[in-house]
């Protein structure tokens, strides 16, 4: 849906990934933008794998400059921006759906932004060439599932005892108990919570709380944040003064704030200055 203003142009274009690589590839996202003044957006941590393939120029991630890139599971926030022109496709996959189609452990992507080619090799510039020459989103979509899959037909499935934690996780919001996960698929806590970490990039404990506080960020979006207190308690939080304390930890702000800077047609969330990298988007300019 195209929005306009008198600084910022910006369309994003939804597609649905072939349905034998839906259990993993979430969505694709096309995107066109056009800022005359620094973009900089907000982005919290949530359960998907972005996979971004960039068309266009280059785009600061915490002040760094990136291209096509993966960003790994994390539990801090980032941010983004760019002035001029964006164009480009998001991949959201899910961490085991990435841990198949990358074909490596995401613990090697926690917490890390990692270049696309760095794991694809020299197939990711020809792939940006064909997306660049196809007519439209769709076509590019098209061309974004032959890729992915055929790797998905040659990716190592994952045992089935993680598939089974990550889905019953997934499936609570994260109200589920590491004791419990364990006890289901017949592993100790600590051999669980080990091989969970290699194979999702972060311990299920951890996952747990980013799971539920993707629960409140995705309502918050459709709801505007009325009613905190409710969305807290139908979130699996013991009441809004926990939301709060994990609004914090996770995005640096709070319910409110995040609410009042959500940008329109579901383009991100606008950020405002945030001191951890701050220095690396001046020293990045």
């Amino acid at each position: 849906m195209p929005h306009e203003s008198p600084r910022t142009l910006w369309e994003l274009v939804a597609g649905q990934a072939h349905e034998q690589l839906r259990p993993h590839v979430l969505s694709y996202t096309g995107y066109a933008e056009r800022a005359a003044t620094p973009m900089r957006r907000m982005e919290v941590p949530t359960s998907a794998i972005p996979l971004i393939v960039s068309l266009g120029p280059s785009l600061l991630v915490n002040g760094v400059r990136r291209q096509s890139f993966v960003g790994g599971i994390d539990d801090a926030v980032a941010i983004t921006e760019f002035v001029g022109d964006q164009l480009g496709i998001q991949v959201n996959v899910t961490p085991l759906g990435a841990r198949r189609l990358l074909g490596l452990p995401m613990i090697e992507l926690a917490r890390q932004i990692v270049p696309l080619e760095a794991l694809l090799g020299p197939d990711v510039h020809r792939l940006v060439e064909r997306l660049n020459e196809a007519p439209d989103w769709a076509a590019r979509f098209a061309l974004l599932d032959a890729m992915l899959l055929a790797r998905l037909a040659v990716a190592a499935v994952p045992a089935p005892e993680i598939e089974h934690a990550w889905a019953r996780l997934q499936a609570t919001g994260g109200a589920v108990s590491v004791g419990a996960l364990a006890a289901e698929v017949g592993w100790s806590r600590r051999h669980l919570a080990g091989r969970f970490r290699a194979e999702i990039g972060l311990a299920p404990k951890a996952v747990a709380r980013i799971l539920r506080f993707e629960r409140v960020t995705t309502t918050l979006r459709a709801q505007q944040g009325t009613g905190l207190a409710e969305i807290a308690y139908a979130c699996g939080y013991a009441d809004q003064a926990h939301l709060n304390r994990d609004f914090r930890a996770f995005a640096g702000t709070t319910p409110t704030d995040f609410v009042a800077r959500l940008l329109p047609d579901g383009a991100g969330v606008a950020a405002r200055d945030f001191p951890n990298v701050q220095d690396g988007l001046a020293r990045a300019a």
